[in-house]
């Protein structure tokens, strides 16, 4: 099939070639006109607040306003103060090396420069912080982008394609809506770089599709991401922050708590706490703050996976009073599991949704032991408040990030990376880390007036034998 008979890789190429040449008559922009553009990014989301969180409850069926405001908004109005107040150090050249070749004037530096065009793949779940907040970082770095939204995306991404343009030209900035194959051709275009928050099995494919263009790229994947409450820690204080993230946007999140690791005797404590937290928040599946589930495909596979638990033997436990879920709007209340098969959905594969397993030990050790067997997780969250127990767990569980004594809060800390490691993605984007990603660290050596091997060429003689002598010394 040639380029022509292919209409949308023609127009995806298309856009890249004109943010290319964009890129070619100004590679690097100043610092001035990084700021601009990340004011300009800041003052669309404000702008557009309403629209923004409008168009992402339509997409949902119904997503909680006040999170969208607290988990998308305002951290990326919040991020972009956070890298204006940076950049100017972060643009920097870097002094390197102090060695023997210096006596004589040479200096070493390492210069950030932009890439040129990134892409940026976007899932569903939190679609405006991990479009937007990306950005803050790819336009700090000086680059341009070319941004893929979700299928299940489809009003934000509307919104975007309409909106944004009256921000920025298309030669900069440009959104994509994932029709008719968009994704599978975005893929493989050479980007200098490629961002993709997805499931482990799209990354993959992607990463498949990049490596033929040997296009790097920074994976942000996912995984079962456990909380490890310990038996020194206050019970009540650590149901209030599980619960809290887990009930967030009904359990979508990458980094939510997957499962709860807890001392066998404290789970009928936990469960009856749990029958106190979550109903005091949420009165009933009806309320607006409450987030139905993405789309009927995950809904059924959510009520699935309790089914096979309940069938196996497993103790499910309602938290929120009335019907269990609502299939009109897509809502399934909040449940404890316990006593699931080890070999069930609901333990083999990341929830990603409003169901929590609790799962007994009684030594640390073999709850390190059974994470360890697994995938490494994108985060865990230990709960103790003695230092050694902590650093126990930091040096024996690797994962992508860790919150201790809470959930998820890493992820909202501007000045922290945030990446997985393993299974759970690859690289790093957020804080200092975020403007490195997606800008070429060149390093650049200039040579001083007189050069130190001026005396080291051939014919080799007497001086070059004492001086190799001195180095190899």
């Amino acid at each position: 099939m040639s380029l022509a008979d292919n209409p949308i890789r023609s127009s995806l190429e298309l856009a890249l070639a004109q943010q290319r040449a964009a890129y070619f008559a100004n590679p690097v922009p100043t610092l001035q006109d990084r700021k601009t553009d990340l004011r300009t990014l800041q003052r669309f989301i404000r702008e557009n607040k309403q629209a923004l969180c409008d168009a992402i409850s339509a997409d949902y069926g119904n997503r909680s306003q006040h999170e969208t405001l607290l988990a998308e908004i305002f951290p990326a109005i919040d991020g972009i103060d956070h890298v204006l107040g940076q950049l100017r150090g972060w643009m920097k050249p870097q002094k390197r090396g102090v060695d023997w070749r210096n006596f004589f004037g040479a200096r070493n530096r390492v210069i950030p420069q932009p890439l040129g065009v990134i892409g940026v793949i976007v899932p569903w779940n939190f679609p405006v912080n991990l479009s937007l907040v990306p950005l803050s970082y790819i336009l700090a770095a000086g680059n341009r982008a070319m941004v893929k939204m979700s299928e299940n995306s489809r009003h934000l991404a509307r919104l975007l394609i309409e909106r944004m343009p009256a921000y920025f030209p298309p030669e900069k900035l440009q959104f994509f809506d994932e029709v008719g194959g968009v994704g599978i051709e975005f893929s493989r275009l050479p980007f200098d770089h490629l961002l993709f928050t997805g499931s482990g099995a799209t990354g993959r494919a992607v990463m498949a599709a990049a490596a033929q263009n040997l296009c790097p790229v920074t994976l942000e994947l996912g995984g079962k991401a456990p909380a490890i409450v310990c038996d020194d820690f206050p019970l009540r204080t650590a149901a209030e922050r599980i619960l809290f993230v887990k009930c967030l946007n009904a359990g979508q999140i990458c980094t939510t708590v997957d499962h709860a690791w807890l001392p066998h005797k404290r789970i009928d404590e936990f469960v009856h706490l749990a029958q106190q937290i979550v109903p005091a928040q949420y009165a009933s599946l009806a309320t607006p703050d409450y987030t139905s589930i993405i789309d009927e495909r995950s809904f059924d596979r959510l009520l699935a996976a309790l089914d096979e638990a309940r069938e196996r033997g497993a103790r499910l436990v309602q938290l929120i009073p009335g019907p269990p879920f609502d299939r009109a709007t897509r809502k399934i209340a909040p449940h404890l599991v316990l006593d699931a098969p080890p070999d069930c959905a609901l333990l083999q594969r990341e929830i990603f949704g409003p169901i929590l397993p609790l799962r007994g030990y009684d030594s640390l050790i073999d709850v390190v032991d059974q994470i360890n067997a697994g995938p490494r997780p994108l985060a865990i969250y230990p709960f103790s408040n003695d230092g050694e127990t902590i650093a126990m767990l930091l040096e024996r569980v690797m994962s992508g990030g860790v919150s201790v004594n809470d959930a998820l809060f890493h992820v909202g800390q501007h000045d922290l990376p945030f990446g997985g490691v393993g299974d759970s993605g690859m690289g790093h984007y957020h804080g200092h880390e975020g403007f490195q990603t997606f800008s070429k660290l060149r390093p650049v050596f200039y040579q001083a007036r007189w050069s130190s091997l001026k005396f080291m060429r051939p014919p080799y003689g007497r001086f070059a034998d004492r001086m190799l002598a001195f180095l190899t010394r």
